[in-house]
Formats: C-alpha cells, structure tokens, sequence
C-alpha cells in the first residue's frame, strides 16, 4: 500500500511539473509576441539601430579603407551585400543611409540635419542628444550605440576639421565642409564622457520682411534698423548665445548698398550675406607648439589694407576690439559686428573688460567707443521666439560710458525711451511716427 501510495505520489507531482512546463510556455510564447507586436510599433530609428550593428558597421568600414575612393551610397551598399547578412530591402536601406553617415557624415545625428528648423544639436551621453529649433532646446529620440560610437565620431569629425582630438588636446573646436561647426570635448574634461555640440550654419538668410513677420520685431524697429543701415551708423548687437545675433547681423549686412565692399572677420566663417561684394576673413587655431595661429586682431589689421567699405567682426570676444574700435575710428563708419552681453546696458562693461585684454584703460576704451559706435541693438530668446528687445544709444557721460534706451520692445509695440528723440532726430524720422 505504502508503494503504491509513493507511486500515487510521485505521478501526481510530475503531472503539476508537466503542467507548470506548459504554463511558462504559454507565458514565454504570449511574452515574444508582444515582444514581436511592439517591435512592429517601435520607432523606425529604433529598428534601424537593430539592423546596424557595430559588426556590419566594421565589417564596411574595413571594406572602405581597402579601397581608394570616394565613400558614396552604392559602395556601402555593395559593402553591405558583401557581408552576407540577410536584411531584407528595408533594412539594406535602413543600413546604407546609417553607414553612409556614420562613414562620412554625422552618424546617428545625420537625420536631425534634414530638419531645416535645427540651429544647434547637443550630444551629453549616448542615450541624451538634444536639438535647439528656435522656440528652446528639446530632447529628440536618437541615440548613439555606446560612448566608444560617439566618440569615434567626435575624433572623426574634428580629424575632417585638420584638428585633433585625444587625451593631449582633449577640447576642440573645428569648422567642416557643409557649414558644420563643432566642439568637442573628452573625458576626464567631461567627467561624464564623451561631449558633442553641432552648431549648424543654414545657406537660406531672411529677408527684413521675413524676420518681421517670425515677430523677431515690429514696423517701427525695421524702419529704425534700415535707415541705420542705410545713413551707416556703427552698430554692435548684443545678446545671449543662441540669441539670434548671427542671423539678425546677416540680414542686416544685405541691406548694404550693392557698390559697398564688405569685409567680415570671424572666428568660424556664420555669416552669408546676401551681397554682391563680400570677402570673408577667418581666423586660424595655432598646433600643438602654438605656431601658425593668425587671430581675429591680426585679421582686423589685414583687413584695413583691403579698402573695406564697411568691415564687421563676427563675434567681439577678445583683445580685437581694440582694432575694431581703432578702425571705426578713421573713417570705416557702417561697420558693425556681435557681442555677448545680458542687456544693452551691460553693452559699456563687457567693453572695458575686452579692452582690458587688449591693454586699453577703461578711459581709453570709453573714448575709443563713445567716438566709434552709434546704436546697440539687443537681442534675446523669449518664450515668443528671438525677439529684438531694446535699441540703445552710446553715450559717454560724467559716470562713464553707457547705453540710453531709444526703443523697448513690449508684446503690442515699442515703447519709447529717454533716448529715443535724439535717435529719430539723427534717422531723419518723426519722433511720434509708428509709436
């Protein structure tokens, strides 16, 4: 009885054994298909990573660099058959575009560059890229494989750039081909890896009207801005990074008379003017020992020798300002350029300490610039987009040098300051006309 008990027993229990076996299975299978189901809705960029794979990725990249030539979309694709994976048509596609960028163009971020509204594309880890299209900056849903994928293509894009990027010169900025500008930045620099900021320059400039109508600013401040253009008044636009100033400063300049020569000086050729005569200067970054470097002072000098018409200074950063104001000074009047400050009004001090890397005393400075600039114009990103705010007047006066407000921007119009009279007096416009 006993035996048959144990046997009873023993018979029972792999029955719930079999029946717990059948249960997982089921569990498993219900599981894949989900799996299955959600793959199907997952992001295209999703899959597309699937299907590229750092072994395929190598695999071409060896192919490439055995042969000469010109990295174009039929090799990879010829690369990629040669490797004899199966990926069916989409996924061959799906390969081809993501190895084509990875080999030579901006990898994962190459499909953020089709977006014509993104100015700026910032990469903080693999898994965290963010986009800045105007209206503030915004995570997207790309992602690089691993740190070693981001940087590979950090060291590639800044090598393209004839920089290097390694733990001997771990910070990096560089200007490619397609109007690309990069900074880079290694570990242990960035204590959380691999840094990447894509600053993208768009060929398309705004017209006056078009800029208007974004609301970067109303009627009365275009006549304002024209007519300084036109009368060739010195100016300097102010405001944050990413402010708008660059693009504010390229319309501006296309309003120049068509006989005028420009010449423009910066530190990473931005500005494209629409203009029949311009000439664009760029600085060059010295190598490791310091040779070879030719900075923005040095072109400002070079400059003066081209008979300039009207000579802009990208970005006032430096010990250049002191040519720039020297040259505003005998008779290169229209000139005009950007320069970093929180308000107009900061416009005076972040001038004394520019002129004080120059060896300029701040009294030299004030005399240089209360002689040489007329009008500072303002710009700021506020939460209805880049906005022209404040148009001021350089004056000096008993506590130094300062900046009178001529026109505050506000939601519904521009609101006169106390500066206002004399500047509509110097425009030839009516001191009351479009308030």
């Amino acid at each position: 009885m006993k035996q048959q008990s144990a046997r009873g027993s023993g018979a029972a229990d792999g029955l719930r054994r079999r029946a717990r076996l059948m249960e997982g299975q089921v569990v498993e299978g219900q599981r894949a298909e989900g799996q299955r189901r959600e793959g199907q809705r997952r992001d295209p960029r999703q899959v597309e990573r699937q299907v590229v794979d750092a072994g395929l990725l190598e695999s071409v990249r060896e192919s490439m660099m055995a042969e000469a030539g010109v990295v174009t979309p039929s090799r990879v694709a010829a690369a990629v058959q040669a490797t004899g994976k199966l990926l069916g048509t989409a996924g061959s596609l799906a390969a081809v575009e993501r190895i084509s960028a990875e080999l030579n163009g901006l990898g994962p971020l190459q499909s953020l560059t089709r977006d014509p509204a993104v100015t700026d594309i910032f990469v903080n880890a693999p898994d965290s890229v963010w986009v800045d299209r105007g209206r503030g900056i915004e995570r997207v849903p790309v992602a690089f494989g691993d740190e070693a994928q981001l940087r590979a293509l950090a060291c590639r894009l800044v090598a393209a750039g004839g920089r290097r990027l390694d733990d001997g010169s771990p910070c990096v900025d560089v200007r490619l081909a397609g109007g690309y500008r990069v900074h880079a930045v290694l570990p242990p620099v960035s204590t959380a890896g691999t840094l990447l900021s894509v600053r993208i320059r768009r060929e398309r400039v705004f017209s006056m009207d078009e800029l208007e109508a974004a609301g970067m600013f109303g009627p009365l401040v275009k006549d304002v801005l024209e007519r300084v253009l036109e009368l060739r008044l010195s100016f300097l636009i102010s405001g944050a990074t990413g402010s708008g100033k660059t693009t504010l400063l390229s319309t501006l300049l296309g309003l120049c008379a068509p006989a005028e020569r420009l010449v423009l000086i910066e530190d990473a050729s931005e500005l494209n003017p629409v203009h029949p005569h311009v000439v664009s200067l760029e600085s060059r970054h010295g190598n490791l020992e310091g040779g070879g470097e030719v900075g923005l002072g040095e072109l400002v000098r070079q400059a003066l020798r081209m008979r300039p018409d009207r000579l802009v200074v990208g970005e006032c950063r430096g010990a250049e300002v002191r040519e720039l104001l020297t040259a505003m000074n005998t008779g290169h009047s229209g000139g005009g350029g950007t320069i970093h400050a929180n308000a107009a009004g900061a416009v005076p001090a972040r001038l004394t300490a520019l002129g004080a890397l120059a060896g300029l005393s701040p009294d030299g400075v004030r005399l240089q610039a209360a002689s040489a600039l007329d009008v500072v114009i303002h710009v700021e990103r506020t939460s209805r987009g880049r906005e022209v705010t404040c148009l001021g007047v350089i004056e000096d006066g008993p506590d130094g040098l300062r900046v009178l407000s001529a026109l505050e921007a506000s939601e519904s119009a521009a609101v006169p300051g106390p500066a206002w009279q004399a500047l509509a007096n110097r425009l030839g416009l009516e001191p009351g006309q479009g308030l």
